[in-house]
């Protein structure tokens, strides 16, 4: 038999389980679709500071043109070169804390991950098969200011050296 202390343990443990599982989301999914829908992949905080650094030593460049393959974040028509900054968590940057998957709904978020890494491939592909250099800056290595240089650097002369 349980005494009133184990009883109202007990009780919180599920109202802590009832609490947690109904704040999964606090919108309606109607309210959700239209926040979610408002998102968007252009202008990330990681692209303009590439495009920033590009600019800064003297490069010009276009912005997500659409005349290609997935829409590369940079072209460098000059340099013959295009650019994706990705998210880690969207195109799933092996080894990155951020492209770790969440676990509700694991199937679908997986599914939607290996869909993007297959498009990624192909368009990259396709790229290459055109002639075009293609390179691909991860998310995590631009926000972190202590590699954001390094990697900014290694960008810059790769374009330069190929050119």
């Amino acid at each position: 038999m349980l005494s009133l202390q184990g009883l109202v343990v007990f009780n919180q443990r599920i109202l802590k389980n009832i609490w947690i599982n109904t704040l999964a989301d606090i919108f309606s999914k109607t309210k959700r679709s239209e926040i979610m829908s408002k998102i968007s992949g252009k202008e990330t905080k990681p692209e303009i500071i590439v495009r920033k650094y590009l600019f800064s030593k003297g490069l010009r460049y276009l912005k997500n043109d659409k005349r290609y393959p997935g829409t590369p974040d940079i072209v460098l028509p000059k340099y013959n070169t295009m650019i994706f900054v990705h998210g880690c968590f969207w195109h799933s940057h092996q080894g990155c804390k951020k492209s770790k998957l969440p676990k509700t709904r694991a199937d679908f978020w997986q599914k939607k991950i290996n869909r993007t890494i297959s498009r990624d491939k192909s368009n990259l592909n396709d790229l290459k098969d055109r002639g075009w250099y293609v390179d691909v800056i991860w998310e995590c290595k631009i926000l972190k200011k202590s590699t954001r240089d390094l990697h900014l650097d290694k960008l810059y002369r790769n374009i330069i050296t190929r050119y």
